[in-house]
């Protein structure tokens, strides 16, 4: 069948299977970068939002009587408890709300209803008191520098009279045992306060007065902060601008740009400046002041240089650096994780494939950052993983792992389809990488060779009819359908694209939220429903990946658990890890507009315009030494006209067939 034939009915017999994706939601889009909830009952769900010396989840809703309800947990990952182990960031939670300490002419300010919830980078939260005369708005976000969580609460007077309003001062302090810190005991406060000269304020009609509330941590000696909640209010904006200014996704879905907008935000929010460094971590009120192979080398290491937010590229650098701490000479496998601010490394189930998970990240950040002095720094290490990776080769040519990411939760044979697939990428970047650093040619045949034997040998020993279809067996003896199979679309291997997406958009694997990680059981992870959605637009089937797209992001958007794509469920309650965030962007970076690095200044561009779509842009991408944007439009048939520009200025221009190559060079 060809492949225009096989993507069309896949269409038409998937599409009949999905909802519109605005059809249901609680949350609206309100701009491309927030979202509102107007209130309209009760609900209750959790967010996380970080900074460089904080993350705080926040468990929030509405009761039943319309009333604000909260519950705080804030976590410091560079305070470090005993044993500093992977989980050791101290942690604490405040509960309750504040408002109610107020006082109105003298009566406590209660009889709350809340109106709206809006996300953005910041959570705003606007109520109104009837009774009172008084709307409050609620302005909650992370420090972008100290280990401090900030409320701001202002009060406004929707009355035709003067109010008095009193404002207490408050402070809470707790002090941990001095037996369980690294660095002894440590404080945690949270401190109310208020401009108003002695608490108390007249509020004349349409008037507001304000207070604020710090969550903040302090280790011995620390002197104690003076902040103030709209410098930091102001700096977190400055911190979201810089996110949002860059790598603008345009296209005609709402849902999917907004969604691209704030994946941006929770992918960089979680970087925390450790004594070891700037490092990206996942979250989830567990994974902190660490990094990971899967999560940062594989998963968002690639994706920052197309952000060109510096924190992301300074945190990629650092990461791939404390892996380089481990190279040895006896090709020993590289820890799993490097953790406690970089002083020690864990490993859960082995080798989990995770030198391939590095050498892949390594070759591909190093191509598409453009830069020179990162590039030579970063191919000692390539060339390292390499050579591991071809040790491990077993007897049929593929390579052996212990698990794989998901570590043993669900079976990966002695060699999986992951771990290869990890390999054969790596070999393709490092050829490219080689080439543009003038490596030697016969080293750079030899990758080139090596990825060539990899490919007939992936396919002799992976592919298989696996319940029906004509897709990969995850491992030796894996006769059920696996999410993963998705992962050598993502890597340009497509012999057996029309089976492979005909299963991962089966009933057997896709429901309401994703990708099932196995045929028959109940469990999902979003990383490799994100890895699908790449693969699908990769090899083609882009109406089929825009449909599901839309639909599973407005559930992850305007659903009930928003705005950010998850970790897994049951296990983790769909935590907001930050770098499935990553993952979602690498869907429109590397699946809808097909970017392939190639050169240090140079990209395979393959754009997949959905037929729904008359244009599709990505602005201010700041890769490969340059920011330039890219603009997709259709002209007559299949063609498509594409623009490269900078400055506004069209620099090159190219009529390609929809889902066809072409070689652009940054000049």
């Amino acid at each position: 069948m060809q492949k225009k034939t096989w993507i069309a009915v896949l269409a038409t017999l998937f599409g009949m299977n999905f909802l519109n994706a605005g059809e249901t939601g609680r949350w609206t889009i309100v701009s491309p970068d927030s979202i509102c909830w107007k209130v309209n009952g009760a609900h209750h769900d959790h967010i996380e939002m970080s900074g460089l010396k904080v993350s705080t989840v926040l468990r929030y809703g509405v009761n039943e009587t319309g009333e604000w309800v909260i519950d705080r947990n804030i976590v410091l990952p560079t305070f470090r408890t005993i044993p500093n182990d992977t989980h050791a960031s101290l942690q604490h939670r405040f509960n309750g709300d504040w408002a109610y300490l107020c006082l109105v002419n003298g009566q406590p300010l209660l009889g709350e209803k809340v109106e709206t919830v809006s996300l953005s980078g910041v959570m705003t939260v606007k109520s109104i008191y009837s009774d009172k005369g008084i709307a409050l708005t609620r302005t909650l976000f992370p420090s972008t520098s100290y280990p401090v969580f900030c409320e701001k609460y202002e009060l406004e007077n929707v009355t035709d009279r003067s109010l008095t309003v009193e404002f207490p001062s408050n402070s809470l302090s707790y002090r941990t045992d001095e037996a369980r810190g690294v660095e002894g005991s440590y404080t945690l406060t949270a401190t109310l306060s208020s401009p108003a000269k002695e608490g108390v304020c007249q509020l004349k009609a349409g008037e507001r007065a304000c207070f604020q509330v710090l969550y903040a941590g302090y280790k011995k000696n620390d002197w104690e902060l003076a902040l103030d909640v709209e410098k930091e209010l102001m700096a977190r904006r400055e911190f979201l601008r810089q996110v949002q200014s860059n790598l603008v996704l345009e296209t005609p879905s709402d849902v999917i740009n907004t969604m691209f907008s704030f994946a941006k935000i929770r992918g960089s929010e979680s970087i925390f400046d450790t004594k070891g460094g700037y490092m990206q971590s996942p979250g989830g009120e567990a994974y902190y002041a660490g990094i990971w192979a899967n999560d940062q080398a594989e998963y968002i290491n690639p994706f920052f240089p197309y952000l060109g937010y510096p924190a992301g590229n300074r945190s990629a650098m650092n990461s791939f650096s404390l892996f380089m701490r481990y190279m040895n000479d006896e090709y020993k496998p590289l820890p799993s994780s490097i953790i406690a601010e970089g002083i020690d490394c864990f490993g859960v189930a082995g080798d989990r494939g995770d030198v391939a998970m590095v050498g892949y990240g390594a070759a591909r950040y190093a191509l598409a950052s453009g830069n020179r002095h990162e590039a030579e720094k970063l191919w000692p290490l390539i060339e390292w993983c390499l050579e591991y990776c071809n040790r491990k080769l077993n007897a049929e040519g593929v390579v052996e792992s212990d698990s794989d990411e998901l570590e043993n939760r669900f079976p990966s044979g002695k060699a999986n389809l992951c771990t290869s697939s990890l390999y054969y990428d790596a070999l393709i970047s490092a050829t490219y990488l080689g080439k543009a650093l003038k490596k030697d040619r016969e080293q750079i045949k030899s990758y080139r060779d090596k990825a060539t034997e990899l490919y007939k040998n992936m396919d002799a020993y992976f592919a298989w009819n696996v319940e029906g279809y004509e897709t990969y067996r995850y491992y030796d003896g894996n006769d059920v359908l696996r999410s993963w199979i998705c992962i050598p679309l993502t890597m340009g291997i497509y012999d057996r694209a029309e089976g492979t997406v005909s299963a991962l958009f089966s009933d057997k694997l896709w429901m309401e939220n994703g990708l099932l990680t196995q045929s028959g059981t109940s469990t999902y992870w979003d990383r490799s429903t994100l890895y699908a959605f790449r693969g699908a637009y990769a090899c083609g089937a882009r109406e089929i990946a825009t449909e599901y797209l839309e639909k599973y992001s407005a559930t992850r958007l305007l659903g009930d658990h928003v705005p950010y794509a998850v970790e897994a469920w049951p296990e983790g309650n769909q935590r907001h890890l930050s770098t499935e965030s990553a993952l979602y962007c690498r869907i429109m970076t590397e699946g809808l507009f097909g970017i392939r690095p190639i050169a240090l200044n140079a990209f395979k561009l393959t754009p997949q315009l959905p037929e729904g779509w008359n244009t599709m842009s990505l602005k201010r991408i700041c890769a490969f030494g340059a920011t330039f944007d890219i603009e997709v439009k259709r002209n007559k048939g299949n063609a498509l006209q594409v623009l490269i520009k900078k400055d506004n200025n069209i620099i090159e221009k190219y009529k390609v067939e929809n889902g066809k190559s072409i070689e652009v060079r940054i000049k």
